[in-house]
């Protein structure tokens, strides 16, 4: 099943082919790099394709740096993810001069996206917590229009409805000066509720439905980026934020918004400083990957949330037995950790380990909610298939390339919740070290879909067979 809806939907942009240097007829120590040629951009202005360039006109390279050059530059043009497929070749067409050839597939950048999807944090908790209940789901439309104006720019909308009904508009701009290196975004989200989670009980959510409306939210920001330089990215956000709940939510828990408070106003000022060298951002297998986060809840004097926390993560990618192109095994070690203040938080405001990606797997059921916290996940993965086929039957070339990739996977995970509230919840598993490893079979294919099925056990014996998948259309 999850491989027909990876064939029905669409494409991981690190489908690329091995990029290829001069042959090595002469040897010099140099090459000059007499002009660059891009072909295939039809709507992808030229200039956010050279800004992701090393290599320029002009430059002289050493011979032995050539290769790895051009495979890096290679990488950059494919994370942008406007392009299905990214081919970067030197010719050589003089004694000690090189032309640069980069050939491009773009993307289709235009999607209007049916949703069905589950209400639940994860696939797994509906499917064994929440007895497959199809109230739980949420439908709609999405639309996603990539690379607008040919700038790499984006709009995104979603109309949701059903367990959760949802109306939000965002735009960036990943560019707004002459030299590339600053831009911007802005958008607006309203979102209601009639069943809400207003705590957690025994590390898991316990929610309240009723007709009538229990919460909604509403948001609205600015965010400002700065690439300085071809790996590191700073974003600067700015947001508005305005949340109600019901009498009946803050009667249960007076601590959702604390002080049994049913309104929320405050403005967040959230800090973000990306390192990202990894060779794909969909399913990387080499370079590393580093992640700092700062937030401040509450700027004004009448703002009625005060918090400050600040996350971190790095991940490192690397092939087992060498850097050779044909590498089977790879590794990966993340290392992720969260602190906040005061110990008194409101509710919604306090999270720990089972929400997003931040969790120890073999606890996919669970949520540890707390001030702080750590994980580790190791990760030793053995390539099956890595295939790119071309489509014959397919009119349409943004979709007639067709990669794919399968991993089998180990992994070990451990983590820690620190948290004051632990007995005030009934937690079991914060303040106690968590443990779980398992296997993992992960399917890789176009437009950044990945899928994974996995088995795995934790520290109190428990198994069970989890799916993930996310996509990036």
């Amino acid at each position: 099943m999850l491989l027909s809806l990876l064939f029905w939907t669409l494409s991981l942009a690190d489908s690329t082919a091995k990029p290829s240097a001069v042959a090595d007829t002469v040897q010099r120590d140099y090459w000059v790099v007499r002009s660059v040629h891009i072909h295939g951009n039809h709507r992808t202005r030229e200039r956010i394709i050279l800004r992701e360039l090393e290599v320029k006109a002009g430059d002289t390279i050493q011979r032995p740096q050539l290769t790895e050059k051009l495979a890096w530059d290679q990488r950059k043009v494919t994370n942008t993810n406007l392009f299905i497929t990214v081919d970067v070749t030197a010719k050589e067409v003089s004694a000690n001069e090189i032309d640069i050839e980069i050939n491009l597939k773009e993307r289709w950048y235009v999607f209007v996206i049916p949703i069905f999807d589950l209400a639940d944090r994860n696939f797994n908790e509906w499917w064994y917590e929440r007895g497959r209940s199809f109230r739980r789901t949420i439908y709609g439309a999405r639309l996603n229009y990539k690379n607008v104006t040919g700038n790499a720019d984006k709009i995104n909308a979603i109309f949701e409805f059903g367990f959760t009904r949802r109306t939000q508009v965002v735009y960036s701009l990943p560019y707004i000066d002459k030299a590339q290196k600053t831009g911007i975004s802005f958008g607006a989200s309203y979102q209601t509720n009639k069943e809400v989670a207003y705590r957690s009980a025994f590390d898991k959510l316990v929610y309240f439905r009723s007709e009538d409306l229990m919460r909604d939210r509403f948001f609205t920001n600015v965010i400002l980026t700065r690439r300085n330089q071809f790996y590191n990215f700073h974003r600067l956000e700015l947001r508005l934020v305005r949340n109600a709940i019901a009498d009946t939510v803050a009667k249960l828990n007076p601590d959702y918004f604390l002080n049994g408070q049913t309104r929320q106003r405050y403005f967040l000022l959230s800090y973000l400083f990306t390192h990202d060298r990894r060779d794909a951002v969909a399913y990387p297998l080499r370079g590393h990957y580093l992640n700092l986060t700062a937030n401040q809840y509450g700027l004004l004097p009448s703002d009625n949330v005060r918090l400050f926390e600040v996350m971190a993560s790095y991940t490192r990618y690397w092939p087992l037995g060498g850097a050779s192109p044909g590498a089977k095994f790879y590794a990966s070690n993340s290392v992720r950790g969260k602190l906040s203040w005061p110990e008194r938080q409101p509710y919604t405001n306090l999270r720990g380990l089972g929400y997003l990606s931040d969790f120890v797997r073999g606890y996919e059921l669970y949520v540890i909610d707390g001030q702080r916290y750590g994980l580790v996940r190791n990760t030793l993965k053995y390539q099956l298939l890595n295939v790119r086929k071309h489509i014959r039957w397919m009119p349409m070339k943004q979709f007639n390339t067709l990669p794919l990739a399968l991993y089998v996977s180990l992994f070990g995970d451990m983590g820690y919740v620190n948290s004051t509230l632990a007995q005030e919840y009934n937690s079991r598993l914060a303040n106690s070290w968590l443990y779980g490893g398992g296997v993992a079979l992960d399917v890789a294919t176009f437009y950044n879909i990945v899928g994974r099925i996995s088995y795995s056990v934790n520290r109190q014996g428990q198994t069970g067979v989890f799916f993930n998948f996310t996509y990036d259309l």
